[in-house]
């Protein structure tokens, strides 16, 4: 009993050594530290939920036709009924002929331009303004990872380069212009006829937008079909991809609305209304907010709730979507996100200017730390999260909250112009 009796005694003893030196560790900190800050941003919250469907549109899929394929036309590019989209070689002789045929028609007109200008100054500084659009078009696509007309960007800046250099290079003359137009017109005259016959020009049946995507959804999922669907069948969809069809070459969307269909939780869907307007983000290709309609709420089998969603808008922007889990919006906040630690109420005296009276005013607000000095700012609290607020400041001009700005979010005896460090 003894030895057991002094056990416990020095158990106790080390948890109460180990108690105090916590307290005398944490002690010391706040005389070193006697406040804590931290930095004020800006900050974007919303009611939503998420909506994970499929998107859909009315499409004519493209056959492709035997030998080699070259499409001609971008993702996203409207095309008419009748315009070219793609050119169909025999062999690859007639490829390598087309390429040396569109090096032929470029260089024939930078010839034309260069013996029409005759060497005005206006006409130089056009040109290098040309150059430099060119290259800052193609440098702006590069960096936002958008290639869709990079091809088309390259050549404009191999155009644009050679057209000075036809038009202001050294050694350039009327006479060796107009001699070099002969030679290349001939030659592509010459040309053009040899590949004639074995080359195939692919126009489009019908005005569209083209896709380079087939998915295998177009005939499983139509702008008809959609209203048919149910939660289980459209989770089916999605769980099992149709798959590509190695016999297109493309597809046209003909139709100037999409669609989107996709499960819901039920209560959410209570918030909607038939025929209302709905915000839907889509990250991906799209990458944006889309303002939708809401075609159908309905059916329910549980607790989803399918809805279909269309919309006009950003129709050459959205050929690539299909699966798609968006972000539904009922509101959204912005403002600086605060801690809720540092959010202080503020209980002020002041005199009545009309009766002269001393009255009580509070203000909410935080302290800012600006050169040593407090700081305090007003503030109006936009919405609660779970452990800070999104406000906005109160009052303009310079002495509001800013991003960036500092705040105290511990400490004591806080006032108006309280020094705290030197």
């Amino acid at each position: 009993m003894k030895q057991g009796n002094s056990l416990i005694t020095f158990v106790i003893l080390a948890l109460a050594a180990v108690v105090s030196i916590y307290l005398g560790t944490y002690a010391f900190n706040s005389l070193e530290e006697p406040y804590q800050t931290t930095l004020v941003y800006p900050c974007t919250v919303s009611d939503s939920v998420l909506a994970e469907g499929l998107a859909a549109r009315e499409a004519l899929v493209l056959t492709a036709p035997a030998g080699i394929l070259e499409v001609t036309r971008a993702e996203g590019e409207k095309v008419g009924k009748g315009q070219q989209i793609a050119l169909v070689y025999r062999d690859s002789q007639a490829q390598a002929d087309q390429a040396v045929i569109a090096e032929l028609q470029m260089e024939i007109e930078l010839l034309e331009y260069a013996i029409a200008q005759g060497g005005n100054l206006e006409s130089a500084a056009r040109l290098d303004e040309d150059v430099l659009q060119a290259l800052v078009a193609l440098r702006s696509s590069y960096a936002q990872g958008s290639y869709n007309q990079l091809r088309d960007q390259v050549l404009a800046v191999k155009s644009s380069v050679l057209k000075r250099g036809y038009t202001y290079g050294e050694g350039v003359s009327s006479a060796t212009l107009s001699t070099r137009l002969s030679q290349l017109t001939q030659d592509l005259s010459v040309l053009t006829r040899q590949s004639a016959q074995a080359t195939t020009r692919v126009a489009a049946p019908v005005a569209g937008i083209f896709s380079n995507l087939v998915d295998g959804y177009e005939s499983l999922l139509t702008p008809d079909s959609l209203f048919q669907l149910t939660p289980s069948s459209l989770r089916e969809l999605m769980d099992r991809p149709a798959g590509e069809d190695p016999t297109a070459m493309g597809k046209l969307l003909t139709s100037n609305k999409w669609y989107f269909a996709a499960n819901l939780p039920t209560g959410a869907s209570e918030r909607l209304e038939e025929g209302g307007g709905a915000t839907l983000h889509f990250s991906g290709e799209l990458n944006r907010d889309v303002e939708m309609e809401v075609e159908q709420i309905g059916p329910t089998e549980g607790d989803k709730t399918l809805v279909i969603f269309s919309t006009n808008r950003y129709l050459t922007s959205a050929t690539l979507l299909r699966s798609q889990t968006a972000e539904l919006i009922f509101t959204r906040w912005s403002g600086l996100r605060v801690p809720k630690e540092a959010l202080r109420l503020v209980e002020e005296e002041l005199e009545d200017p009309e009766t002269g009276e001393t009255v009580q005013r509070s203000r909410l607000g935080v302290y800012a730390l600006v050169n040593g000095l407090t700081e305090f700012h007003e503030l109006t609290i936009v919405t609660e999260e779970s452990d800070y607020y999104v406000v906005r400041p109160v009052g303009t001009g310079q002495a509001i909250l800013r991003p960036g700005d500092e705040v105290i979010t511990h400490g004591t005896g806080l006032q108006d112009g309280l020094l705290l460090a030197g």
